[in-house]
């Protein structure tokens, strides 16, 4: 009979010179290096203890729950980045100055194994984390006293807490899929809220001084009133075409937007790259000719022809390039600055064209596509402030369907409490409850005059405060011989 051969032990107990204990489990071999790879549970005090996280070790190992490398979470974020190479330049951007400023600080030198170990020790620290920089957003810095004289204490946007949460997601997500790491510990923890969005774009009151002083300058006041027209963003104002008019069709085409780079501007693809196509008026039509037959002018004293691809709005003589994004905005929150908006940023006035649009009774899948929004949600919850006008058209309209009332010779009801003040009253005054007695018990006058007996209560109350009666709580009322205030009329 042949011998059965020896298991091989996964793990052991190792007990160490200071006189703790550590559970170690041998957990296959690392992805990146080829070498074996060991757990190690932190040092326990006693022999029960360690076994008890040999179990938890080898439970791990045999779930696939265990981190396969001894990769940190930052060198795995860094993995992650290397191969996110869709992200738009300024997400790009957005994202690695959260890993700069918030993430790396906190998570230096912790391994993703750690995560692991403790999944509900984990989340908790990470729910702990979000909550920090929610009440302020440095205390990712050490050495930060809040109570020290002159800090003021910057909570960090649920919108910037939301995006740490979804970098630190997406990496452990593409460490699941590489076999980094066996569990997708921040996908367990719950992110704050959606910022509530409060648009509040400015009236048509506010906004026609801004636009009368900005049409001194034609370019200048065109491109305001196209903003408004359209509903676009500053980037895609910024890089529009003369090929994108359609005087035919009265369309405008919004197609690209522009990301201003240092000394440049370079023309990408719209937001979620919705395109939107705007119907134009006569007015509008008959001001971009007139701007058209400025443009070519001026080519022509340059000694040069404007092309029919040149940019409707420029930088150069020539229109041969694109104007600035960022010039545009602070020229815009400057004038607002004057005129003094409630908002300064050339955004509002996109907030602006949602909200008459909807006000004016146009359907709402019609606006959604007017300002290049993925769905009418979108349009709804971020970009539209119900004006005053809307909110009373609104309410007009209600009221007009409801039944009107009838209140000729109406009179205002009393409540019982007061009738009954008052009949007790006059019962004082008639001599039926003489100075120095008592008032019957609650329940008796509640039964008497078909009321409950905090109506009884009550009605007690309006005569002690007025000095007719004495009362207490668990006694009865007693009748004074002089009211402390001159007597209600009944």
């Amino acid at each position: 009979m042949a011998t059965k051969r020896p298991r091989k032990r996964r793990g052991h107990i190792e007990e160490r010179e200071n006189g703790t204990f550590r559970a170690i489990v041998s957990a296959g071999v690392n992805p990146l290096t080829g070498k074996r790879l060991v757990l190690k549970s932190d040092p326990v005090d006693d022999w029960d203890e360690a076994e008890v996280e040999l179990t938890k070790l080898l439970s791990q190992v045999d779930e696939q729950k265990h981190a396969r490398t001894n990769l940190t979470v930052l060198e795995l974020i860094e993995k992650w980045c290397g191969v996110k190479t869709s992200h738009a330049r300024r997400t790009r951007q957005r994202r690695d100055q959260l890993i700069r400023d918030y993430i790396a600080p906190r998570f230096e030198g912790v391994k993703t194994k750690k995560f692991a170990a403790d999944p509900k020790g984990s989340v908790e620290f990470l729910e702990g984390y979000y909550a920090l920089l929610q009440s302020c957003r440095f205390n990712n810095v050490r050495g930060t006293n809040h109570t020290a004289k002159g800090h003021v204490c910057e909570p960090l946007k649920n919108s910037s807490v939301r995006a740490i949460h979804f970098i630190l997601t997406a990496a452990f997500n593409q460490g699941l899929k590489w076999g980094y790491v066996g569990t997708n510990v921040p996908a367990l923890a719950d992110p704050p809220a959606f910022d509530q969005p409060d648009p509040d774009p400015p009236t048509a009151e506010e906004l026609a001084p801004l636009m009368n002083e900005a049409f001194k300058d034609l370019d200048w006041g065109l491109f305001l009133w196209l903003t408004m027209i359209t509903g676009s963003r500053r980037g895609e104002m910024c890089v529009l075409r003369w090929t994108d008019l359609n005087t035919t069709r009265k369309r405008l085409h919004v197609v690209r937007a522009g990301d201003q780079l240092p000394g440049e501007v370079i023309e990408t693809q719209t937001k979620n790259k919705q395109r939107h196509h705007v119907p134009l008026d006569e007015f509008t039509l008959e001001l971009l000719e007139s701007h058209r037959s400025r443009c070519a002018e001026q080519c022509r004293q340059l000694g040069v022809e404007l092309r029919a691809d040149a940019f409707i709005f420029s930088g150069s003589p020539d229109f041969s390039t694109a104007l600035k994004p960022n010039t545009a905005t602070q020229r815009y929150r400057r004038a607002a600055k004057r005129h003094g908006l409630r908002s300064t940023r050339l955004h509002s006035i996109r907030h602006y064209t949602a909200t008459e649009l909807l006000g004016a009774g146009v359907d709402i899948k019609v606006v959604q596509g007017w300002i290049g929004h993925t769905s009418a949600a979108t349009t709804l919850k971020f970009y539209v402030a119900w004006t005053d006008r809307v909110d009373q058209s609104a309410a007009e309209a209600l009221a007009q369907t409801l039944p009107r009332p009838s209140y000729e010779n109406h009179q205002r009801t009393r409540p019982a409490y007061e009738m009954l003040a008052a009949s007790l009253q006059e019962a004082i005054a008639c001599g039926k409850y003489p100075p120095g007695s008592e008032l019957p018990l609650s329940r008796d006058l509640a039964a008497d005059h078909n009321v409950s007996v905090g109506t009884v209560s009550r009605a007690i109350g309006e005569l002690k405060k007025h000095g007719f009666v004495e009362a207490s709580q668990y006694r009865r009322a007693k009748v004074l011989h002089k009211p402390t205030e001159p007597a209600t009329t009944p």
